[in-house]
């Protein structure tokens, strides 16, 4: 009786790359320009991703596609899908400049623009522990980052008068002014009768940002409580970390008001009554 001999192994394909390989790089790239789609929604995506944690030939096709779009790829697995950031001279960059131009010409709106956004991400991860577990998710509400950044403002307008430096410069200069100093001259609701949200107000920007990140599938709107609420998603926590070391958030985080220093603090301010909080401007809070 002859035993057959065994089966060898199989062994992972080293067969070179087929164009037909190389549309589906493209495609998987694809999915990541589509942030709004989460892999477990499609399984074509789904299955991409799993080729390219198993297939290393596959991956290097498909960041080589990322990199040639001046993509740069940040995570690619099942909670993040492909995770991708646009290079400043990439063609799907989306400057700051940019996307203040299309809500605003404004010069000094755009000052308060960038605040809002810095804001959403000082307030979605406060402490290092939150943004570097993957697990976590935080939320934020359009009235509670407005609260949060005029409270800022009088923090920063007090550490001004310490110094002794000038608090109110010329109004007709906005270019020239720290961008907190626009911000608390600014109506927070405009001054319709009814409170009404104005596009120009600080609550009507904060809108407009939390808006664009929800549209950018930054974050996901859970609620219409405190002027919007929204959860962050995994692609929102790898963009701040990128964000992180950067001077602005740094700066704002050092004003003390959220605790970034361990996980045993609160999200609210020192003394709420100085905080000049909207009404039912609560502030974020956290799972």
């Amino acid at each position: 009786m002859t035993i057959p001999a065994p089966t060898p192994p199989t062994q992972p394909s080293s067969a070179p790359l087929t164009p037909a390989d190389a549309a589906d790089a493209a495609r998987l790239v694809s999915f990541g320009l589509t942030p709004k789609l989460p892999p477990a929604r499609d399984p074509d995506y789904a299955a991409l991703l799993r080729r390219y944690q198993e297939e290393p030939a596959f991956a290097r096709v498909a960041d080589a596609v990322a990199g040639g779009l001046g993509l740069v790829v940040l995570e690619v697995s099942p909670r993040a899908g492909m995770a991708v950031a646009a290079a400043e001279d990439s063609v799907f960059a989306v400057r700051m400049g940019e996307y203040a131009r299309r809500t605003t010409a404004d010069t000094a709106d755009r000052f308060l623009h960038g605040l809002a956004h810095l804001a959403v991400a000082a307030l979605a991860f406060p402490r290092p522990a939150d943004l570097a577990d993957d697990d976590y998710l935080g939320r934020v509400s359009v009235n509670g980052v407005e609260a949060f950044v005029r409270h800022a403002c009088q923090r920063l307008a007090e550490r001004a008068a310490e110094r002794g430096e000038n608090t109110d410069p010329v109004s007709d200069e906005p270019g020239l002014e720290a961008a907190w100093r626009v911000y608390a001259r600014r109506s927070s609701t405009g001054a319709t009768k009814d409170a009404r949200r104005l596009a120009g107000s600080t609550t009507g920007i904060v809108g407009k940002a939390v808006a664009f990140l929800a549209d950018s599938g930054f974050l996901h709107r859970v609620g219409d409580d405190q002027g919007g609420t929204y959860r962050t998603t995994p692609r929102y926590q790898l963009q701040v970390r990128e964000l992180a070391a950067t001077a602005a958030l740094t700066e704002l985080t050092e004003l003390g008001l959220v605790p970034v220093s361990d996980g045993a603090g609160t999200l609210l301010p020192g003394d709420p009554e100085a905080a000049d909080l909207a009404d039912g401007a609560g502030l974020p809070f956290h799972r």
